[in-house]
């Protein structure tokens, strides 16, 4: 058994990608300003949609033709980071909302501290995963989950994938890794290097039980016991404000 010593908020929720994007930046700044707690949400970005990271060029993140092709909508993150493909049925996405004094100060040792909370869930689940500095859970050598990281005052805001059954052959096709970076991970393709949950169980896992994995696993990891809520008057107006801006062509097509 383990001891809880905190009460969290838990949000488990679904929308585009504009929407869950400006909502996880409103939360991160009401965080800053007090009016929120210490938060774990999870998340579907519904219908399947690409974020990529705040320092990278469109052109050399993914491929924009097969996107348009394939209807497929993207945006910009607040966070660093490489490039993500959010399959609606395949893919869970979380973040952790919390004050700094919560978490470790050292980046590195706050993403690994964080990061347990998937390395618990894919236990629970029957996986043996680990932490891979920077910020990656492999299973058997393959990335299963990605996370980035993103801080204002004294509230920081991590957020990453969990893939279960994302379409890897669909991924591979929309976004771009340069040969190097392959190369330094020991591949050929993006399709050697990362892998899901169903295709380590050799089973299809459904998204409901990757869902109390991830609430146990995270409380496990944080410590904390998790209480349902919804999301504040203040989340939804702002968030709603901050959709327009990650829809924005200016904003998608900042670099």
């Amino acid at each position: 058994m383990f001891k809880c010593e905190y009460m969290w908020r838990l949000i488990v929720n679904e929308g585009d990608v504009y929407w869950n994007m400006g909502l996880d930046e409103a939360m991160l700044e009401l965080k800053r300003k007090g009016l929120i707690p210490n938060t774990l949400r999870l998340y579907v970005i519904k219908p399947s949609a690409i974020t990529i990271g705040y320092f990278q060029k469109v052109m050399d993140a993914i491929n924009l033709e097969y996107l348009e092709k394939k209807n497929i909508s993207f945006t910009r993150r607040i966070t660093g980071g490489g490039s993500v493909y959010h399959d609606a049925e395949g893919e869970i996405t979380y973040s952790v909302i919390a004050d700094l004094n919560f978490i470790p100060l050292d980046l590195q040792e706050s993403y690994r501290f964080i990061c347990r909370g998937i390395v618990e869930a894919l236990h629970i689940l029957g996986l043996e995963a680990e932490f891979v500095p920077i910020n990656d859970v492999v299973v058997n050598g393959r990335k299963i989950s990605g996370s980035a990281q993103a801080r204002r005052g004294d509230a920081v805001l991590q957020h990453g994938t969990l893939m279960y059954n994302t379409n890897l052959d669909l991924l591979e096709n929309i976004l771009k890794v340069s040969k190097e970076k392959l190369m330094d991970r020991g591949v050929l393709s993006i399709r050697d290097r990362v892998t899901t949950v169903s295709l380590e169980l050799h089973r299809e896992v459904n998204k409901e039980e990757v869902l109390e994995a991830l609430k146990k696993g995270f409380a496990r990891a944080l410590h904390v016991n998790f209480r349902e809520e919804d999301l504040t008057k203040e989340e939804l107006s702002l968030a709603k404000e901050l959709a327009s801006k990650y829809s924005s062509r200016e904003w998608k097509f900042k670099r």
